[in-house]
């Protein structure tokens, strides 16, 4: 049996998988295999034990109703899934697998002895659940059968055929949930990744970095003044320019599939767009910190007013200080309001904030017409 799991280690390992794994309770023995096998750092990217229960409450960030669930499992490979995101070298296929577990131990247990094994990806999430029968094993023999669970879920989501009998009782039945989605849109959609990257040619990769600028919008519609700032500002920058669509809003409801897709058909053959559930700026930075976002005078005119913090100096400061923190700042075009042409020198900027914000000149960019005026006249030549 030991031979064959070493085998399935070595497709793993080769498989071009990269993982974060978490084991809390039970499953240390699959850590143990993928490690012991040459080529581990081509699949494992952590290995996390939670053991103690406060240290499984400071992992998820929160006390779950139950530490040994299906839904703690789940969370605890979505929080794997999203490290996995940040770790990867490349863009390799990451998951995030976890297990945990109530086994046997040197005191009895009145509960059931259980596991839930859940792994999670792009594309969607698998969750295996199995109760042992009591008295049927030790507490190694229980740990083996939940480290079997572990390298069966990291195998199936790596597109491995798991033939390997996982050692069960007569009675004893895994139990398996499969959530899965169409594409990396509907995946953003429902809050399964972080971000969707529609390139112009149709492709979508789900939680991809994002290089150079970002140029966030509602793009209803995507108008030749958005073109013409993303050029001028990649001609500053020396940058590829993607634009950003939050599909939430902080006061609108979020928007519906067809609507998103829509919007995504304006892209052209060279252009990119980033889907993402980032409403406000501090938001977005978390996403792509380092990036320099590309904003018209009236969005900066908003991110340094506290009245879009609800009324609060404070708020806004940490906001901003947030943004700085993770390496970001703004480039920002100037804006026609009636009969000036504002620009960044036009805002009150906090002091101690100013080398965050850079100015586009007026000769490399102006553009006095809005989606909300474009969305008005093509209103008036329907009617």
């Amino acid at each position: 049996m030991d031979a064959e799991i070493n085998r399935l280690t070595e497709k793993l390992h080769a498989c071009g998988t990269m993982a974060v794994i978490v084991v809390a309770g039970a499953g240390t023995q699959s850590t143990s295999w993928l490690l012991q096998v040459p080529g581990a750092s081509r699949t494992v990217l952590e290995i996390l034990v939670p053991y103690a229960s406060a240290s499984l409450v400071e992992y998820l960030g929160h006390e779950p109703a139950q530490l040994v669930s299906a839904e703690t499992a789940e969370q605890m490979a979505r929080l794997a899934y999203r490290r996995a995101v940040r770790l990867r070298p490349g863009n390799e296929h990451v998951a995030g697998v976890a297990s945990t577990a109530a086994i046997a131990s040197d005191r009895p247990k009145r509960g059931d002895h259980r596991c839930y094994v859940c792994a999670w990806d792009a594309t969607g999430a698998t969750t295996y659940s199995l109760t042992l029968t009591k008295g049927l094993r030790d507490r190694a023999g229980e740990d083996r059968v939940v480290s079997l669970l572990v390298m069966r879920a990291l195998a199936e989501t790596s597109g491995i055929s798991f033939d390997l009998p996982l050692e069960l009782g007569h009675d004893e039945r895994v139990e398996v949930c499969r959530v899965s989605y169409i594409d990396g849109v509907e995946a953003l959609i429902a809050g399964h990744i972080s971000t969707a990257t529609l390139e112009g040619d149709g492709r979508v990769a789900a939680d991809e970095p994002v290089p150079g600028a970002v140029l966030a919008g509602s793009f209803d519609p995507l108008h030749e003044g958005h073109r013409q700032l993303a050029d001028a500002a990649s001609k500053i920058l020396g940058v590829d320019v993607t634009f950003e669509l939050s599909v939430t809003n902080v006061d609108k409801p979020p928007l519906a599939k067809s609507e998103v897709r829509a919007r995504a058909s304006q892209l052209r053959g060279n252009e990119r767009l980033v889907l993402t559930r980032a409403p406000v700026f501090f938001e977005k930075a978390r996403l792509f910190p380092g990036c320099t976002f590309v904003v018209g005078w009236d969005t900066m005119a908003r991110l340094v007013d506290p009245k879009y913090y609800h009324g609060s100096s404070t708020q806004m400061l940490l906001a901003l200080e947030e943004m700085r923190g993770l390496g970001c700042s703004f480039l920002v075009a100037g804006r026609a309001d009636g009969v000036q042409f504002h620009t960044v020198d036009d805002v009150a900027v906090p002091a101690g904030f100013g080398r965050m914000f850079r100015s586009i000149p007026e000769s490399a960019f102006r553009h006095d017409i809005s989606s909300t005026e474009l969305r008005g006249s093509a209103s008036k030549g329907t009617a």
